[in-house]
């Protein structure tokens, strides 16, 4: 996937300074900067166009254009996206029927890029027979809808759909998280609880979907010293291509953000999404308010914004 957008000079001042340690060596011929963010591939040229590509583009650059959109209310963001009407089609023609059509049961996950809010991982069972009211309800992947639908859509769907889910408040992760456990040994760990759980209430399903994070043989490695759910089909971009998954995805997102409601009322603020430099601004406001240790209880500290937090509040202190 590649999006593309112009941005505004302090914008550009803002991306620079967060991509300064993710640079690659080699930069493309106009550009500021080529660097790299987990899968994506950002590229800033002096024009203001920011070129996203890679599996997580739309992610990073939602993060962006939210920092945009902070920064300069009334900035009009002309987005291109390379998945045109052409490469949807050719998409919607490789969806498996046999598996859109089946009972499935599949589990996602939100959280896992934002510093602040917890991990939320859920896994739904769709029965053929609530297909037709998922479609007409209108669920998709949730990262393709805003806030205010999925809040609509989601009370709905829980009606019919039944569901397990886990959060891991960012308290628990911080101390989980460490050189052996790493955020996809985490996923594979929250992702086969789920799974479990709901194989066990609903065994006579067809196939069970887990949007693939990580390569089965990694998946199950991460697993060996646990008891296992096996009979997994990974698939790429599930949520566009099962229900299950889609039901899965959106539930997680419906609990992330009722969750971090509750971690800005704890701390009287607004709280930005993602790990922009935004997010690192008000890690230093919270800090300078309460104390580093409030980290502890809304934040992933294993995250690069943790040393920036640190670095901004020093710098001002100094000051």
């Amino acid at each position: 996937m590649t999006i593309s957008f112009k941005i505004s000079e302090n914008t550009k001042e803002k991306m620079i300074e967060y991509f300064e340690d993710k640079k690659r060596p080699k930069t493309p011929a106009y550009a500021i900067f080529q660097a790299d963010e987990a899968d994506t591939v950002v590229t800033l040229y002096e024009s203001g166009k920011v070129v996203f590509q890679g599996v997580s583009a739309d992610i990073d650059a939602n993060l962006w254009k939210e920092m945009e959109h902070h920064l300069n209310p009334l900035s009009n963001i002309k987005e291109k996206n390379s998945e045109d009407k052409k490469k949807k089609d050719k998409e919607e023609i490789m969806i498996n029927t046999k598996i859109y059509q089946a009972s499935t049961i599949g589990s996602d996950e939100v959280g896992t890029g934002d510093y602040f809010g917890p991990i939320v991982v859920t896994g739904a069972y769709v029965a053929k027979e609530n297909i037709p009211f998922l479609e007409e309800l209108g669920v998709k992947d949730s990262k393709k809808l805003d806030d205010a639908k999925i809040l609509e859509i989601v009370p709905k769907m829980i009606q019919k759909i039944p569901y397990a889910c886990f959060v891991l408040s960012n308290q628990e992760y911080n101390e989980k998280y460490s050189s052996d456990i790493n955020m996809n040994k985490i996923k594979a760990i929250l992702h086969n609880k789920v799974l479990l759980k709901m194989t066990e209430q609903y065994p006579n399903i067809d196939y069970v979907i887990v949007d693939e994070f990580a390569k089965p043989n990694a998946y199950f490695n991460y697993l060996k010293e646990v008891p296992t759910y096996r009979n997994i089909t990974f698939m790429t971009k599930a949520e566009s291509k099962c229900l299950s998954v889609a039901c899965a995805s959106m539930i997680s997102r419906y609990v992330f953000i009722k969750e971090f409601e509750k971690l800005e009322r704890i701390v009287n603020m607004h709280l930005p999404k993602g790990a922009s430099t935004l997010v690192d601004e008000t890690g230093a406001k919270l800090v300078q308010n309460y104390g580093f240790d409030i980290l502890n209880k809304i934040a992933k500290l294993s995250f690069k914004n943790t040393n920036k937090i640190k670095d901004i509040v020093k710098e001002d202190s100094i000051s």
